[in-house]
């Protein structure tokens, strides 16, 4: 029990305090700073992201209508729209980039046994991107294909085991996809799902010669030549699983070495799609199952743009938008890691909403969070009278 304690203060005892104050060290985000440090700018960007605030002047109206609690909630400093402001646009982002990076290994720690239901030993990653789109006559800076047209690219590679996100990259709405893989650092036997805008065979190439393994969907104009055909244990499900080699010697130059080829049967649009694969040691079946698990990434994205604000930002410069967007992430993963210490069963968005109308009550966090008795609330008191008599 937290006798006397706010839900939110409770909420905010598990991050890592250490880790932001070694981030601020790090990027002297306190210089010249008296009053409203970097704890108290994530503490009010955080509440926005919980209470669901629009603008900057939203949070300071709701803060300020709980000015006697502030101290409570561990916010010390004076709570002034231009002061976040401020500070959203001149402290490094990168502060929070790593903060989140703190709260994210935590999470995977937590999530490492959550089951998958899929027999696999390896980490699975999944890797895609969303765009959010801006307004150019707001934020000339973030141009983007085809003129007339403002956005940035939210690049996210998730681990799907609790779908937890790695790693995440903004960067300008026309920047490909594939260039990601440039970033990335192959962790040696994890397996990574894309889609087909991954697939130009010289990076999953480079991911192969790591180490890792890579699956996902083949384009429809590409030509292969088949070497070997494995037996299919399940032919309504799979209709081949074959050992290919890329047909066109331009191509082939770029990914010498053979591929698995496996075609799904898709009975809900009663098709099929072809995956490629460079791990040869997983079943068929398993193979298709796994890379169901890539829309767990196409969910987080829709949960994030739905539940967290990150559509409308507080400020205009390329800082304030990635602080934003930072901050929306360790949200995210304060909320899944909150989830697993208490044992809820509820979903991140169901616990979400029960936050975002809870902070400032004075009970217990694993209370708030718990189901409800639903055997207490269906019991009639005994001094409850009759409307009818029959």
């Amino acid at each position: 029990m937290h006798p006397g304690r706010y839900v939110f203060a409770q909420l905010m005892e598990h991050l890592p305090l250490h880790a932001l104050r070694r981030a601020v060290k790090r990027y002297d985000g306190e210089r010249y700073v008296k009053r409203f440090s970097c704890l108290d700018q994530f503490l009010c960007m955080a509440f926005a992201q919980l209470a669901g605030r629009e603008s900057l002047r939203e949070i300071e109206i709701c803060l300020r209508a709980h000015h006697a609690k502030l101290y409570h909630l561990g916010i010390r400093g004076g709570i002034a729209r231009s002061t976040l402001a401020d500070a959203n646009e001149q402290r490094d982002w990168r502060i929070y980039a790593e903060f989140a990076q703190q709260l994210i290994s935590t999470a995977r720690r937590l999530y490492a046994d959550e089951p998958l239901g899929v027999e696999l030993a390896q980490t699975a990653y999944a890797l895609d991107s969303t765009t959010i789109e801006l307004c150019l006559s707001v934020f000339p800076w973030a141009r983007a294909t085809p003129p007339g047209l403002g956005g940035i690219k939210l690049h996210t590679l998730l681990d799907v085991r609790g779908a937890i996100p790695t790693m995440v990259h903004v960067s300008a709405a026309n920047l490909h996809d594939i260039h990601m893989l440039d970033l990335l650092v192959p962790e040696p036997g994890a397996i990574y799902l894309m889609d087909r805008g991954y697939l130009d065979f010289a990076r999953p190439y480079h991911l192969h010669c790591q180490g890792a393994f890579f699956l996902m969907r083949a384009k429809r104009n590409l030509r292969v030549r088949r070497r070997y055909s494995h037996g299919v244990a399940d032919r309504s499900l799979i209709a081949c699983d074959q050992t290919v080699t890329l047909a066109r010697e331009v191509v082939r130059n770029t990914y010498p070495v053979p591929l698995r080829r496996i075609r799904v049967r898709d009975a809900d649009a009663a098709g099929s799609i072809v995956l490629l694969t460079n791990h040869f040691g997983l079943p068929a079946a398993t193979v298709s199952a796994l890379y169901r698990h890539r829309w767990q990434i196409e969910i987080f994205f829709k949960w994030i743009k739905q539940h967290l604000r990150i559509k409308s930002f507080f400020g205009t410069s390329p800082n304030a938008v990635k602080t934003q967007v930072w901050i929306a992430v360790a949200v995210y993963v304060l909320i899944a890691i909150v989830r697993k210490r208490l044992n809820s069963a509820a979903s991140l968005s169901e616990l979400l909403q029960i936050l975002s109308v809870t902070l400032f009550e004075q009970t217990s966090l694993a209370r708030v969070l718990a189901p409800p008795d639903l055997h207490n609330l269906n019991d009639q008191s005994d001094n409850q009278l009759n409307l009818f008599e029959y």
